[in-house]
């Protein structure tokens, strides 16, 4: 994946991933599957991404790889994780991959450039309930050729597609095992019938998104979460931080309004207990984090009505 000034020298089993437990589990448990350890990085309260001052402390020598998230939609800040990665490369001679898990994050964009174009790999998922979707799947965007090469190899039993095939049936040499991954024709069919709506779906969560900043900035109980120059978020959902969170979820229960915190923290979960570490950032926040209907199918009167309740109390 490295360039070759990077120096990056593989992966080897226990070899560390630095990652956020504020994610879905999706984002972590192929970090298991791949026998690597996962080391925890704390939050950033304002923007519920990874937490970079963190990140940057936790680097060491077994440091292969940097997993980012982009919650919500809303970009990490990827300038200032290229110069965590030059750290590493001075202090330890090779720079971490990162990968971006993309997936709440179609059409998001980071100092003018649609996310999946900053030189990492970076997936998006197309489940059901994204921004658009092929019923379940994905797409994983690649920095170079040869990654993209071997993606498209493993992705379905390390069989070269587009290989000198004199039977099509029988495949060449495979030279490295890989998965059933493919997307199937059905699902890449609706795929890419929704894709002709992409532009219209994300703008209009934005459009919501830019109301709810407006009319909840003053709300008591309420705290919005960071807007930065550069980071344009795709708003798959809307996060925001509430005081006494049971009893916001009980008036909007009453208001018939649906809210989630979309994500339970990962470190909780018994198969990653050997990895626990002191969280403070996440441990203060998780409690209040809530999201509130954002999609392209709320309308006007609807974002309305969602305000008119948060704005009376809870």
């Amino acid at each position: 994946m490295a360039s070759s000034t990077s120096m990056w020298p593989g992966l080897e089993e226990g070899d560390e991933v630095l990652a956020t437990a504020m994610t879905c589990t999706a984002s972590n448990w192929p970090i298991l599957a791949n026998g690597l350890k996962i080391k925890w990085v704390d939050i950033d309260p304002n923007t519920l991404n990874i937490d970079l001052d963190d990140l940057e402390r936790k680097i060491t020598p077994k440091t292969k790889v940097i997993m980012l998230v982009h919650w919500g939609g809303y970009p990490n800040n990827l300038d200032r994780v290229k110069k965590i990665q030059q750290k590493a490369y001075e202090l330890y001679g090779f720079k971490p991959a990162v990968i971006e898990d993309g997936a709440h994050s179609f059409g998001s964009e980071y100092m003018g450039k649609k996310i999946g174009n900053h030189g990492n790999l970076t997936m998006f998922s197309l489940q059901a309930i994204k921004h658009i979707t092929s019923v379940d799947g994905g797409v994983l965007i690649s920095p170079h050729k040869q990654l993209h090469d071997r993606g498209k190899l493993i992705r379905w039993y390390g069989i070269d597609r587009d290989g000198d095939r004199k039977d099509f049936r029988c495949e060449a040499d495979i030279e490295e095992w890989g998965y059933k991954f493919h997307m199937n024709d059905v699902c890449a069919t609706i795929g890419i019938e929704n894709l002709k709506h992409a532009d219209e779906i994300i703008s209009k969560h934005r459009e919501n998104a830019s109301y709810y900043d407006e009319h909840l900035k003053d709300v008591n109980g309420v705290e919005l979460l960071e807007r930065k120059p550069g980071h344009n978020s795709a708003f798959w959902i809307y996060s925001l931080k509430v005081e006494n969170r049971d009893g916001f979820y009980k008036w909007m229960d009453k208001c018939n309004i649906t809210v989630s915190q979309v994500h339970e923290r990962n470190d909780k979960h018994t198969c990653v207990r050997e990895y626990k570490t002191p969280l403070p950032n996440l441990d203060r926040t998780i409690d209040k984090v809530v999201s509130i209907p954002v999609g392209w199918w709320v309308t006007p009167k609807e974002r309305e009505y969602i305000v008119e309740c948060i704005r009376k109390g809870w």
